[in-house]
């Protein structure tokens, strides 16, 4: 099944209802889009030559365009290759050349980044602007009839940040896709014909992927006019548009909240929020519940299964009387309709409730392989499960709380520190912004635990403050015994801290 087949049933059952919005202006009807799209295959097949198979870029800042280019790329039988805008031409380079991608498309902001890109990566044959002629044209001519796919066949692939090395390409085929869409109605929402979906954070990471779901439902995918995520203009989008979702990382959500303008959300303007790609602090959660209400989602997933791993619904999050209600707060929820989810030792036995170890899962979500890596598909993917590098345990309950990547433990004098619990302990303190705990060689404990601090504007605070903070709450020996202030923890672009960098300041 071609994952395009969605886009053909929403234009069928939704035809005349908006599909895409340019900030508070309705952009194209369903039918219209399902009309372009098939016209703008036919040119990426005749004009440009593509065939069942190819590989087609993207370098786009958040706009309308992205949708129509992706969904034409799945209607002529290509496969999409998504690049977050703020990654670097040699990073860029790296993509395109392994991808191997025949034709990439940009916004005009990245046509100058692209076009150094494009001298490493010899199969790209052509970069198309999408506010020239050249692109306009696309939507000019003859429809195509939708090309066949494979439930196989690649669809989508997600190059991995890269924060250990050289990106890897998650290769996301269209059943997976098609797994990810229906859990999204199993276990997220179910959203209803006429609603919206705002894409603030990046539509070549999570944003993007929520796309199916909502276009499946009939909801208009709105594009914020500065393409990126200001909090004024985001309000005002979820004003603007009925049953707003929006899909936020854990940073987001967090600004959200804090930003004088979230007063003026009306009233049951926002319908969902879904965070994840981050730990979200019990205490930053709870403070973004007490403003915005019973709206906020968890997802865990990773880009070789994405947005499905395990999840913490709304009512979970509103149990406020459970007896457990934080440390649920504080969990990733529980498995996926979709998903069997398991905690492991290093020989893949199963280890007993409580225990922690390494997550793997399995299920249609899960990507098929890194593109032309079979070593380290082998490392990943081992008898169908998928070794997620994360660290995490279950308890009584079947609520997954997560503890670290596994590279990211902290082992002094033979007991295992997780660095999340220390930072949620950190993040109660009302003068800490952010925090990010890391393990320093030590001679005689093999590490020790360090914490580096970024400080709110304007506010002062104390090591022995954080001391006696960490003292309250959890165990002597888990305590920082350095704290290092900064003015900004060092980030990927997809806005995960790179614990790497730090280790370099300790």
């Amino acid at each position: 099944m071609n994952i395009a087949h969605l886009l053909l049933g929403s234009s069928q059952e939704f035809r005349d209802l908006p599909a895409l919005a340019r900030g508070t202006s309705p952009y194209l009807s369903y039918r219209d889009l399902w009309r372009k799209v098939a016209v703008m295959s036919t040119h990426l097949q005749v004009r440009f030559g593509l065939q069942r198979g190819d590989r087609v870029a993207f370098a786009m800042t958040n706009c309308v365009e992205a949708i129509e280019v992706m969904y034409a790329i799945w209607h002529a039988g290509l496969s999409a290759v998504p690049m977050n805008a703020k990654l670097h031409a040699k990073e860029m380079a790296f993509i395109l050349e392994n991808s191997g991608a025949r034709l990439c498309f940009v916004t005009p902001d990245l046509a100058g980044t692209i076009a150094e890109a494009a001298r490493e990566a010899p199969e790209l044959r052509e970069i198309v602007d999408t506010t020239t002629r050249a692109y306009s044209f696309m939507g000019v001519g003859d429809p195509s009839p939708m090309a066949d796919a494979e439930p196989t066949d690649p669809a989508w692939l997600f190059y991995t940040s890269g924060t250990t090395g050289r990106p890897k390409g998650a290769t996301l085929t269209h059943r997976n896709l098609l797994a990810m869409t229906l859990n999204y109605f199993a276990d997220v929402d179910r959203p209803p014909p006429g609603g919206s979906i705002v894409h603030a954070a990046p539509i070549s990471h999570g944003s993007g992927l929520w796309n199916f779901p909502m276009l499946a439902r009939g909801s208009v995918q709105v594009f914020p006019e500065s393409g990126k995520y200001e909090v004024p203009e985001t309000v005002e989008l979820m004003n603007r548009w009925p049953e707003c979702s929006i899909f936020l990382a854990p940073t987001m959500v967090k600004r959200l909240v804090e930003h004088g303008s979230a007063a003026d959300l009306r009233p049951g303007a926002l319908r969902l929020i879904t965070y994840g790609g981050a730990p979200m602090y019990v205490s930053d959660l709870k403070r973004a519940m007490e403003l915005l209400g019973n709206v906020l989602t968890q997802l865990y997933g990773q880009g070789e299964s994405p947005m499905t791993i395990t999840h913490l619904s709304r009512e979970f999050h509103a149990e406020r009387d459970h007896p457990r209600w934080e440390a649920r707060l504080a969990s990733a929820g529980i498995a996926d309709t979709c998903m069997e989810v398991r905690v492991v030792d290093e020989d893949g036995r199963q280890v007993p409730t409580g225990e922690v170890g390494e997550i793997i899962c399995k299920g249609d979500p899960v990507m098929s392989g890194y593109w032309n890596n079979p070593e380290a598909t082998a490392r990943s993917l081992r008898n169908g499960w998928l070794w997620t590098g994360d660290v995490g345990a279950f308890d009584e309950e079947g609520f997954l709380t997560l503890k670290d990547r596994s590279k990211d433990m902290i082992i002094s004098g033979g007991s295992n520190i997780y660095p999340r619990e220390i930072e949620d302990v950190l993040n109660l303190h009302p003068a800490v912004a952010e925090c990010s705990v890391v393990g320093r060689p030590h001679p005689e404990w093999g590490e020790e635990v360090v914490a580096f601090i970024v400080p709110r504007q304007g506010a002062n605070v104390k090591p022995a403050e954080l001391d006696k903070l960490c003292l309250d709450n959890i165990a002597r020996f888990k305590r920082p015994k350095d704290y290092k202030f900064l003015d900004a923890l060092p980030k990927n672009n997809y806005g995960k801290i790179l614990k790497t960098e730090l280790r370099t300041k300790l």
